[in-house]
């Protein structure tokens, strides 16, 4: 289920948005920290009998206040509503950042945004939720000007797990280092990226290994290498084995190709929208004496990914 998504300040807020419970935040990545704020929200909408709401913003706003430094995200807005609607949340209020609101005072956003555009009764944020011009206000003036202006505001401190804090900043840097096991461990669920199939020049077939090429807008890809992952094809996981590099092996070249091989798959994929979760990494892309041996490597992979998945459940 995806939410209900409206735009500040160009759309008028719904009619049952009434009084919401609130949280606001980035939510890149929807992570287990993300999803504790949310529960919360969630339960105090109910008592409340109100909507529980997501306030978030679109650019990022690194990119308009530091742009040289923007990360990479984890999720398209598409896929981020989508995870925030699974959660529970109603609807999602996103402000349209911009160079002229990233110079608003902490006041001003909270008066023009939370009050009389959302007219919230609950502000939730998370433990280091910092907000206007230069990051100058923290929860304590949140707080203050939730008394000034009639709304409840509550944070929620950072979620561990497994001795780390929970972060889209660690998860973004674990899926750059290919370790996706451990970045979906942190965000409690799969790294995925969306897309829609493409043609490429046929050569996994004539290998005896045929791949469906992803076209994504997805900012953020794993490095090069192979990996254990899944496709969503009409709805249903399949298992598969997915290789992102420049095929070195047949020349090489300088952008890289996501090529996912499904198992015991015989449609034609092609034009298909499609999801590709990513499980476990096997190894790094590399060069092979020639087609026999970069042959022998695949089956290796795909025998190795078939006892993975014979050990998990999809």
């Amino acid at each position: 289920m995806t939410s209900l998504v409206r735009y500040f300040p160009d759309d008028p807020r719904p009619a049952e948005w009434r009084s919401p419970v609130v949280a606001v935040g980035n939510f890149d990545g929807v992570h287990r920290g993300h999803a504790k704020i949310l529960e919360r929200v969630c339960r105090q909408a109910a008592e409340r009998h109100v909507s529980p709401l997501v306030l978030t913003f679109d650019p990022h706003p690194p990119r308009v206040v530091r742009p040289d430094k923007a990360p990479p995200l984890l999720m398209t807005p598409a896929q981020k509503y989508e995870a925030l609607g699974r959660l529970g949340v109603h609807g999602v209020g996103v402000v349209r950042f911009s160079p002229e609101m990233s110079q608003w005072d902490p006041e001003h956003f909270v008066q023009a945004v939370l009050v009389d555009w959302l007219r919230a009764a609950e502000v939730w944020v998370g433990g280091n939720f910092l907000f206007g011009r230069e990051r100058s206000g923290n929860f304590t003036l949140l707080r203050t000007l939730g008394v000034q202006y009639s709304f409840r505001a509550e944070k929620i401190d950072p979620v561990r797990y497994r001795d780390f804090v929970v972060s889209s900043t660690r998860v973004r840097r674990l899926v750059t280092e290919g370790r996706v096991d451990e970045a979906s461990a942190l965000l409690g669920h799969h790294y995925a990226l969306d897309g829609h199939i493409v043609r490429g020049d046929g050569r996994g077939r004539l290998l005896g290994f045929p791949t469906a090429n992803l076209a994504t807008t997805n900012e953020l890809l794993p490095p090069n290498g192979v990996y254990v992952t899944m496709l969503r094809i009409d709805g249903m996981a399949r298992p598969a084995i997915t290789n992102i590099g420049v095929r070195p092996t047949f020349g090489g070249g300088h952008v890289p190709v996501i090529e996912t091989h499904v198992f015991d798959e015989g449609r034609d994929l092609y034009d298909r929208a499609v999801r590709l979760w990513f499980v476990q990494r096997l190894r790094d892309e590399r060069v092979f004496d020639g087609v026999e041996a970069l042959t022998r490597q695949i089956e290796a992979d795909c025998a190795e990914a078939r006892a993975i998945f014979r050990r998990i459940s999809l």
